[in-house]
């Protein structure tokens, strides 16, 4: 009896020990079973934070984290909310040897470095909010604030991945002007940027944006990475497009625009679209054909998805790591811009996420230079109708928003360990 007593000892003051040694790897799940997908993102951007490497497991269970196992870690996770599996080093070899297989649609990509994340807004409060900065405070990720005179004096340059805040990039204040054009707020912007263009040595609003989009476009051609939605999208295209010309009516900037600015349009110049036609109204909410919000409109939110196109995972890792979810179809939503045609998407263009039944696409991505560019449509994955002056988003109701994780791919999107391109 007290022989087995002692074994019996010995064998609990193993039992630490050997789960140190046999549980080695912490895995998040990022399928149905992840209790908190946005969060887990902040979580694997929390590690990368404290520099430790992370493990996206490109197709394996949503794309899923895994990463050596700390307490500290599991403390975080149990803190926000976050599902998690402590598991030993042989089953995360088997996991890895799984995804490995030449058969399997699957791989495994190394995260770094935590990128420093930058979004560009203006800082004066406008009566809209902003799904990317609501995602990045709700998922607990840090970003600074830039805006026109950071750009402009040279600071974009430190930052590893930008996001182009709900922005008009031609000049024409968002086209609210038939709307709202006697709202405080509106002529409130309206004096700031003119303020703002003048401090910096413009003489109008619109050729400050055109410096400000030159310089971004910069910034993406030596390397960085550009992450933007709704009106963000068109309007920078369109503004590159417009570099000789005037698309601007006298409300907008004091003169007239040129009556041939159609005409002298350079496609060329733009990212993504190609062949558009300018909405010339002042007084119609629209910048050109390439929003597709009246074909939505027609849709319905019952009837809106879009669905993210499958991408092999070993040979094209970057749209496969940015489309990474646990649902394939994903519900529509509304935005200023809503989608875009895809008549007017130029060939180079990759299209990663659509409606192929109304012509449009939701999700696209493209290369300039030694950079990285992602246009989303729409406003707020999960307010399908997001209007000025409507409140934010609680994101405690929407933990598992598939919508939201296109976001959050993004963000980690930089995070990566480049590869050398398959040929």
């Amino acid at each position: 009896m007290k022989n087995f007593s002692l074994r019996l000892i010995l064998i609990l003051a193993l039992i630490p020990a050997s789960q140190s040694i046999f549980a080695s790897k912490i895995l998040i799940p990022m399928d149905e079973s992840q209790k908190n997908h946005l969060k887990a993102y902040g979580i694997a951007f929390w590690i990368l934070q404290n520099d430790i490497e992370v493990e996206w497991l490109l197709n394996y269970r949503g794309g899923s984290f895994m990463v050596s196992h700390y307490s500290d870690i599991e403390e975080e996770c149990v803190i926000r909310g976050v599902s998690y599996q402590v598991i030993a080093d042989i089953q995360a070899s088997q996991i890895l040897a799984e995804i490995a297989d030449a058969e399997v649609n699957m791989e495994s990509v190394k995260l770094e470095k935590a990128p420093k994340v930058a979004v560009y807004s203006p800082k004066s409060k406008l009566p809209w909010d902003d799904a990317v900065t609501l995602v990045m405070t709700y998922a607990e990720i840090p970003y600074d604030i830039i805006y026109d005179e950071d750009i402009i004096r040279g600071l974009l340059p430190t930052y590893d991945w930008l996001h182009l805040h709900h922005e008009d990039f031609t000049g024409q204040y968002g086209k609210f002007y038939a709307s709202y054009k006697n709202e405080a707020w509106y002529q409130n912007q309206v004096k700031e940027l003119e303020s703002l263009a003048a401090n910096l040595g413009f003489d109008k609003v619109s050729e400050l944006k055109k410096a400000v989009v030159t310089t971004i476009s910069n910034y993406v051609a030596g390397g960085g990475y550009l992450f933007t939605m709704c009106s963000g999208t068109d309007s920078f295209d369109i503004a590159r497009a417009a570099m000789n010309t005037d698309i601007c009516e006298s409300m907008f900037d004091g003169d007239p625009a040129d009556p041939n600015a159609q005409s002298k349009l350079d496609f060329e110049a733009c990212f993504a679209f190609e062949d558009f036609k300018l909405v010339k109204n002042p007084l119609q909410y629209e910048f050109s054909d390439i929003d597709a919000t009246d074909i939505h409109n027609k849709v319905g939110q019952t009837n809106d998805f879009f669905v993210l196109f499958d991408f092999s995972a070993k040979w094209d890792v970057v749209p496969t790591m940015l489309t990474q979810n646990h649902e394939k179809v994903v519900r529509g939503f509304m935005g200023q811009t809503t989608a875009f045609r895809r008549n007017l998407i130029k060939s180079s263009t990759l299209v990663m996420g659509e409606s192929p039944k109304y012509g449009t696409a939701k999700y696209i991505h493209g290369e300039y230079g030694l950079g990285q560019w992602t246009f989303y449509g729409g406003h707020d994955p999960e307010d399908y109708t997001h209007r000025v002056n409507d409140p934010p988003t609680d994101l405690n109701l929407f933990p598992n928003s598939a919508g939201y994780r296109l976001i959050l791919n993004n963000i980690l999107f930089p995070a990566a360990k480049k590869k050398k391109q398959k040929t």
